[in-house]
């Protein structure tokens, strides 16, 4: 069965292609019979290169990597952002008191007074808990939520994750999705750690410098996680891949998958609590 899906992908690939040239070449010959060769040709690149590829190719995309988990997020620009290094099980509830429970401030939303703020935080390094995120997107769109847990009073250094939910999710075509109502799915997480700031190439904004090890904090996220109780049967995903190069990170391809510890009732959690002092 899993031979027939991939023989269909690759012809619908292949069928992909062969309208995109049809169209170019079309488009050219319509543009010719009305225009000088060389602005005919011009156009055409115009039309195949901003439109009829980019949009043949994020199509062919979706088609192979349907129910898949991308390995990086992107920028509004559509350049690689942060690579996906984490993934979690359970409700938008569980996942929200899973971070909160081990200590971690969910993000606030990210507008002009949250932005203004965060500028005057970082410029000043006074201290801003639930400091808004810049948006990456995946799937289609921005994250969903995101959570931080601040390295001292700085707001230039910390951890950070911001998640988005697969499932139905990924075919809402760039909407947000409605995270509180959402059920039982998979968090797809991307998680850095801000080590300072720094500027970008080409436009030269202020914003935050990242630590280039994201397996690191992987794995810091996960081991705070479990010491809390918040998560339980951690495993990697897709082990022994080569280490790789993503924007200017370097990650090993590896994604934590973890389901979310149901936080237990008040009877339960005060059992507990009085075996834990008996021993």
């Amino acid at each position: 069965m899993r031979a027939i899906i991939r023989l269909i992908q690759r012809v619908t690939i292949v069928a992909l292609g062969i309208v995109s040239i049809w169209l170019i070449v079309d488009v050219f010959k319509f543009v010719d019979r009305r225009a000088p060769p060389i602005l005919a040709l011009c156009l055409t690149y115009a039309l195949a290169a901003y439109v009829i590829l980019p949009r043949v190719v994020n199509t062919g995309l979706k088609i192979q990597q349907r129910n898949h988990v991308p390995r990086f997020t992107v920028t509004g620009d559509g350049l690689p952002g942060d690579p996906v290094n984490l993934a979690l099980v359970g409700t938008f509830d569980q996942l929200r008191n899973a971070f909160v429970n081990a200590g971690w401030i969910e993000a606030a939303p990210l507008n002009l007074a949250s932005s203004w703020r965060m500028a005057r935080s970082f410029v000043l390094n006074t201290p801003y808990p639930s400091a808004p995120f810049s948006t990456l997107y995946l799937y289609g769109r921005g994250q969903d939520v995101g959570f931080q847990k601040a390295i001292g009073d700085s707001p230039r250094k910390r951890h950070h994750v911001r998640f988005w939910a697969q499932g139905d999710a990924s075919n809402t075509d760039g909407a947000r999705l409605d995270v509180a109502s959402h059920p039982l799915t998979l968090w797809v997480g991307a998680g850095t750690r801000d080590t300072g700031f720094s500027l970008t190439w080409l436009t030269f904004q202020l914003t935050h410098a990242t630590d280039a090890d994201t397996n690191a904090e992987r794995d810091f996220i996960v081991d705070d996680l479990t010491r809390h109780g918040t998560i339980r049967h951690a495993t990697l995903f897709k082990p022994g891949d080569k280490l790789e190069r993503v924007n200017h990170y370097i990650a090993d391809g590896e994604i934590a998958v973890a389901e979310i510890a149901v936080a237990p009732s008040p009877v339960e959690a005060a059992v507990n609590n009085g075996q834990s002092q008996r021993s």
